[in-house]
């Protein structure tokens, strides 16, 4: 029992530090925002009305659709957008149409995140550092550039792992969320009746009497609630029960505290709209608290580059991005990976969005449309899994979903607005994404079609050589193929030019699921082929990793024993050639070439020795 509490403390603690690192930074820019926009009269019934939106946004976005609904939809303990998509996808399996849609939504909301996740960890280091021009004006031409030398710094150790530092994320977090809760408090007790702004009135008060100005601050509103969509993301990581307590007993209390400590602040000193969160503090306590806050910013971002690695393996087990050099971490945790191409791949975007925009004022502007159509999809998403996976009544589905959808579509069409302002930014960035995974898997079907046109049947192929069989060395050849029971032209290749076979012969391929993870006792299909050859079919979930020669072991005791040793990997790599007419335009031929010349091998995404024979495939027209 004591081991249960004290086990549940530490998951609640570390969902402190990854789950809420960035929605617990938000208070360093949402309310400046919205006051500094210029739209809303700088009025105590203002004031009132914008802390009571702020508060209910919280509630009806945080409290009541991601945690209370959406947390329900786990899919095998997992979380997040893909987690989603694959409930949603397997619950309309029966309608093929409406599931290529969900598939195409779900995977464009996936291209979104990338674009949230240039955003999110510069506006958010960057208003951190912002804090020192509260300091002393003369600092401001420093801003930029220490911004960039802290993000330098983090994407730099990323290829270190966070194993080290990743236990202090959660007690740095909590301290963080004391700290700004007590500046609340500090500012609250001198206007305790600004406590009032929790009752709706207020908010709709406010929306009745200027509904034009409601509608259009709701993208600086948005701001409040950066990072929800981590609640879900986390799930696999810390469970239910440590992510709500986390958010009933510290994120929200100490978020709200501090929303209506930057209140009562406004409404005592309302020259202090220009950056209200950092003249809460009294003279001494600034430059501590401009590093606690960068220290924040760094975890939150820090949380947000993880989800990014964790998210391109998954959608490149799914069929949606070519296989990538995946580095991992931690001998422990093989969830802990580095991928250098998406780390300095975000780097550069991260500081094109810092020296483009050059302040968090002008990036707010660009946060929000690729998050709140997130949220929307996830909605969507979300119906379709209660309505057609758990099969709830149509009336109760369309009630649990459509006050969120209404909600996410408001937020979604403000923040429109923001469009040409720096909205496009995000966009851009998931709009490139989204065509790089549609080539890819649409590249990969027609690759595939083209190949089982030309293929060899297996069985039959062996049956003709072994009524005269090469010479058999000892040992097990290990052929990869995309398809089971063609013959692999790694194996054509090793019978031209080596004229051998060897003695046991293993043809394997790699079947991913829409689910996120496959158990040992379901690794493997096996069908003995005759003359000491075997169709080997292994099969993964989106978060198993992938390990050819661990999941082969399991060979042992069923007729063929894999000696590492004596084992060598044979696969090939075809050359693509782009043709008119293949079913794509020429321009995505293109580049769906390129992306097959410039993958990373299987060998290492698949845990290949390195010893495994890389042989020149076939030349194919697509």
């Amino acid at each position: 029992m004591q081991s249960s509490k004290s086990s549940l403390a530490a998951l609640t603690l570390g969902a402190i530090g990854v789950v809420y690192g960035d929605i617990g930074t938000s208070v360093l820019y949402a309310v400046k925002e919205v006051f500094g926009s210029g739209h809303v009269p700088f009025t105590p019934d203002n004031i009132y009305g914008i802390l009571s939106i702020f508060f209910w946004t919280l509630t009806v976005i945080v409290s009541l659709k991601y945690v209370v609904l959406v947390l329900r939809a786990d899919n095998n303990g997992e979380g997040g957008l893909i987690a989603m998509l694959a409930l949603a996808s397997q619950a309309v399996k029966d309608k093929p149409r409406l599931r290529k849609v969900l598939l195409a939504v779900g995977i464009f909301g996936t291209s979104l995140f990338y674009g949230d996740g240039v955003i999110t960890p510069a506006i958010s280091v960057l208003s951190a550092v912002e804090g020192l021009e509260v300091v002393s004006p003369h600092f401001k031409q420093y801003v930029i550039p220490l911004t960039l030398v802290v993000l330098f710094c983090l994407f730099v150790v990323q290829k270190r792992g966070t194993s080290g530092i990743g236990k202090f994320f959660g007690p740095v977090t909590l301290i963080w969320f004391l700290t700004i809760a007590v500046l609340g408090v500090s500012h609250i007790v001198t206007h305790p009746e600004i406590l009032w702004a929790m009752s709706p009135h207020h908010a709709l008060g406010f929306m009745w009497a200027h509904p034009g100005i409601s509608f259009i601050i709701l993208g600086a509103v948005v701001l409040c609630v950066t990072g929800a969509e981590a609640l879900y993301a986390d799930l696999g990581h810390f469970g239910k029960r440590p992510i709500r307590l986390a958010w009933f007993g510290v994120a929200m209390p100490a978020l709200t505290l501090n929303y209506f400590g930057q209140g009562a602040l406004l409404l005592a000193e309302p020259e202090a709209v220009k950056n209200p969160f950092f003249m809460m503090a009294p003279d001494w306590a600034l430059v501590p608290l401009v590093v606690m806050a960068t220290l924040a910013t760094v975890i939150a971002s820090q949380a947000l580059i993880t989800g990014a690695f964790s998210v391109t393996k998954q959608v490149i087990q799914l069929g949606y991005l070519p296989r990538l050099n995946i580095l991992h971490t931690s001998v422990r945790d093989t969830g802990q990976i580095y991928i250098p191409l998406v780390n300095w791949g975000l780097f550069v975007a991260i500081v094109l969005a810092v020296v483009m925009f050059r302040s968090s004022s002008n990036l707010a502007a660009a946060y929000g449309i690729a998050v709140t159509l997130d949220m929307l999809i996830t909605t969507t998403l979300t119906f379709f899994v209660i309505r057609y996976g758990w099969g709830y009544p149509l009336a109760l589905c369309i009630a649990a979903t459509g006050c969120f959808f209404v909600v996410d579509l408001a937020f979604f069409t403000s923040n429109l607005l923001k469009l040409f302002q720096g909205g496009w930014f995000p966009l851009m960035i998931g709009g490139g994404v989204f065509v790089l995974m549609m080539t890819w898997k649409e590249g990969r079907r027609l690759l595939n079609e083209k190949l089982r046109a030309d293929a060899i049947d297996l069985k039959g192929f062996l049956e003709s050589v072994f009524l005269s069989p090469p010479t058999r060395v000892d040992g097990t050849a290990v052929f990869l193929t995309a398809e089971p029971g063609a013959v692999p032209n790694a194996m054509l290749h090793n019978l031209k030019h080596n004229k051998v076979l060897h003695r046991q012969n293993l043809f394997v391929t790699v079947h991913n699921h829409e689910v996120p993870w496959i158990g040992l006792d379901k690794r493997l299909n096996v069908e003995p082929l005759g003359h000491d050859c075997w169709q080997v079919v292994v099969h993964y979930g989106f978060k198993n990793d992938p390990d050819i020669p661990s999941a082969l072991r399991q060979l042992r005791g069923r007729g063929c024993d894999v000696e590492p040793m004596t084992t060598s990997y044979f696969l090939s790599r075809d050359t693509i050639i782009p043709t008119i007419g293949s079913g794509m335009a020429p321009w995505r031929e293109k580049l769906f070439a390129q992306m097959h010349h410039n993958a990373s091998g299987a060998a290492d995404f698949l845990h290949l020795p390195n010893n495994a024979v890389v042989e020149l495939g076939s030349k194919i027209e697509i």
